[in-house]
This record gives structure tokens, sequence and C-alpha cells, in this order.
């Protein structure tokens, strides 16, 4: 945990966004896997580390903003606990690890809100559980809870947590550092041969050694141009590329989310180096173009641009590459948004929808490729992103737009013939908006293709 002044401090700046009413944040539900004591390895709700930063289930807090003062209420610790779980401190003593001064039975917390009725603030459950807990505190049904989660709230929560500390960026840091050390390996490792759950293995094992979870399921794919493979039973041969996209979290939970791509054989071939240099100057291009006052909006079409201009000079883009790019063209290739905001969360607050990544008012555009912006709003100092634009030669999408004959005055469905087995390549790196521009953040790790093909050859 953080020093306890800060959650202190973070709960004082929510209350103070807030006119009145009553905060409500609990704990994530612990999930049952093949039965209610098999359970998943229990991830703490993002927003409660932000404010609480403990990591035990079954916790609410409630924050006064009219009365300043929070309560933790949270179960005793009892016998049965500390017999199969070993000794833990008491509820008073984890409430003072995050500042807090009161604390009550959680037995108790339904009948503390019934006063407040009309009056709670929370956030939108995700979690069928935790909608279940809520509706028995309110005395409600599941659809009129989700239905009465606090805009106001949300809109606070995100642009507050949007900007990250010194101590976030840090931990952001501290968790790439692992990532670092299992890309290393990583290269150092494939070659034709494997399987890519051998891959898979690997990283989530350096990461186990550090102490660390992963933050989010690792991709390790040979048919890079399936965007969140899951598949991890392929053998790697000769002549393809493999697509890793993975991350370590910190000690407190603070994701990390790196992509590079990978020759099987050591070398890029001809074809395989020209589009990966491309993917890499759209990137660099970008990570350039991010500073504050740029909407990353911008930022995603400028890169989407150069991708534009790269496969036009290749053959398989035709006409002016910047009609190209604003008719969405491009998306052929590029079918995705430059990235994402990166914090407690991978895809961070993801939970809260659209008013992490878009300004109030402000919706997503309905052009394919564009719409799957995560990130569009002006850029802060303090805000942290990934950049991983991506180039992918999907045959079913190919022929989808060739059978309509979509974007034919920009692509080359001929051209293309060629290029369906090609795969995907896309790179990716965590990035903070400073006062003036920005800094990829983390040790550096193999991206050029001559310093990829150098870690490879171990």
């Amino acid at each position: 945990m953080f020093d306890p002044q800060i959650y202190r401090a973070r709960r004082e700046q929510l209350r103070g966004s807030l006119d009145g009413g009553v905060v409500l944040l609990p704990a994530a539900a612990a999930m049952p896997r093949t039965y209610p004591e098999n359970v998943y390895p229990y991830r703490q709700s993002a927003h409660l580390l932000y404010y609480v930063g403990l990591t035990d289930p079954g916790l609410f807090l409630v924050s006064y903003p009219a009365e300043g003062r929070d309560v933790l209420y949270g179960d005793p610790v009892t016998i049965d606990d500390v017999i199969w779980c070993g000794p833990k401190a008491s509820l008073e003593e984890r409430a003072a690890l995050a500042g807090i001064d009161e604390v009550a039975p959680a037995e108790q917390l339904a009948a503390d809100l019934e006063a407040r009725r009309g009056e709670i603030h929370y956030l939108p459950p995700f979690q069928r559980e935790v909608v279940a807990t809520l509706a028995r505190l309110f005395g409600q049904n599941g659809p009129q809870v989700l239905a009465g989660s606090s805009p106001a709230l949300v809109q606070a929560v995100a642009e507050q947590r949007l900007i990250k500390g010194p101590e976030e960026v840090a931990e952001i840091e501290e968790a790439l550092v692992v990532t670092a050390t299992a890309y290393r390996r990583a290269m150092e490792t494939v070659k034709p041969g494997l399987v890519e759950r051998e891959i898979a293995g690997l990283i989530q094992g350096v990461a186990l050694a550090a102490g660390r979870e992963q933050s989010f399921l690792p991709i390790t794919t040979v048919n890079g141009e399936v965007l969140h493979n899951d598949s991890r039973d392929r053998q790697l041969n000769h002549g393809q590329l493999m697509l890793i996209d993975s991350g370590a979290e910190s000690a407190r939970g603070y994701a990390s989310d790196i992509t590079r791509t990978l020759p099987v054989s050591g070398t890029f071939d001809g074809r395989q180096r020209v589009i990966y240099e491309l993917v890499l100057a759209a990137q660099r291009t970008a990570i350039r173009a991010t500073r504050p006052g740029v909407t990353y909006r911008e930022v995603h079409l400028e890169s989407a641009r150069v991708i534009a201009e790269g496969l036009t000079a290749e053959g398989l883009m035709r006409g002016d590459p910047a009609e190209a790019v604003a008719a969405g063209a491009h998306a052929l290739f590029f079918p995705h948004g430059l990235g994402h905001a990166l914090g407690i969360d991978v895809h961070d607050m993801e939970d809260l929808g659209d008013a992490v990544g878009y300004e109030p008012g402000e919706g997503r555009s309905e052009q394919f490729g564009l719409a799957a912006l995560r990130f569009a709003r002006e850029l802060e100092p303090g805000h942290v992103v990934t950049a991983e634009p991506g180039i992918y030669f999907i045959p079913a999408l190919i022929d989808q737009w060739a059978a309509e004959g979509r974007h034919e005055a920009f692509i080359d469905y001929e051209a293309l013939a060629d290029w369906r087995r090609f795969g995907g390549i896309r790179i990716e790196d965590d990035v903070l908006v400073t006062d003036t521009g920005a800094r990829v953040l983390g040790p550096p790790i193999p991206k050029g293709a001559d310093a990829v093909e150098s870690a490879m050859e171990g």
C-alpha cells in the first residue's frame, strides 16, 4: 500500500467534486470457478484499490462529502479465518493503513444506508455478484441497481483517476521491469518447433517468480491477424511471425501492456521487414505527436496516415493517403484504435464506459476502425496511454470488403491476393504524457527490426 495520506487525499479530492450525497464503493466479489469455494485468483476492484488500497473481499467504503468523513465496513476476523488463512489484521488496523478512522460491521451497512436512500452515489457494477449485493442493500432488483448508478460519480472518478501521480507512474514502471525481463526471455526462446503455450508459460513464469500477476492473460500467437487470439496450441514454424501481447502488474496492482512481434526463424524476411518497419514508423510518429493539448484521436489519425502512405508505396493501397484515412479505407489493415488509458486496470476504468476516453458530450465515431478507438480525448500531463498501431491481413475481412466493392478507389484487392497468409504485426509501448511531450515508460524492450533480431540471437 501507499502512505495512508495518499488514500486520504484521493478521497478528499473525490468528495470535493461531488455535491453532497453518499459515495458507496464495494469490493469486488470472489468469483467461483467450479463450485463456491473453488474461486478464481481474487482481484480487488480497481476503484477500491485506488481510494483505499486494501485487497480483501467483503469491504465497503462509504464516504460522506458533506461531512468530510469515511467509514470502512467489513466483517470481523473469525477463528475460522485464522485456521484456514492464518492471522489477519483487524478491520480497524486495515482501515488505519488507508487513513480511515471509522469502521463498522458489514451487517450494519444496509441500515446505515436506509436513511440516505436517494442520495447514494455508486459506480456501474459489472459483476453479477456485486449487483446482487447492492440489490440486497437497497431493497431493489438487479435492473433497478443497474439503472441507478451515478453519472456524477462516474465523471468525477474518471477525471481524477486519469491523471496519474508520480507514485502511480513509478508503479507502472516497476511492472514494466518485470515485463521487460519476460520479453527478453521470450526473444531468446522463440524458435521453430515450439508451441505457442510454451511462450505463454515462460512469460507467466517470469512474473510469478517475481511475485507478480499478469495484468491480463498473455496473447502468444502465430496468427497475429486475430487481434485478441486466446488459442495457444499452434506450433511455431519457419517463416511465421509470433505476436506477443502481455504485461505484468506491479506489487500494488498497476498494469503494464506491451506488444512485440517476432520472426520465428530469428530474422525477418523481405515482406515482413517492410511491414514491420511501417508499423514501427507509425508508432514512433504517434509517440512524437503525443503531447498536452492534442487529442488522441488526432494522434491515432496521424498514425493511420503513416500506415496508409506506406501501404500505398507498397502497392496495396492507392490514391491519396489522407483521403483514404478520411474515408476509413486504411481500417481494412488497421481496424482498431491506437491505444487506451492504462493504470490499475490494463484498459483503465473501462467499466465506466466512454467517460474515460471521451470528453463529456462527445460520442464515438460510427466509422469502422475509428469506432474502436478507446481513448480520443485531449491529452493532459499525467495521462498514461498505450501506443499500439498494427497492420493485419484478415482474410475474412478482405473477402467481405472485396465482395462489397468497399473502398475500391483506395484498395488494390488483386495485389492483396498474395498477402492473405501474412498474419499481423503490432508494436505497443506504454506512454506518459508530460508537460512538454511524452515519455515511453519502463526499461527499453527491443523493437527495431535489427534490435529484435539481435535479441533473438541470444
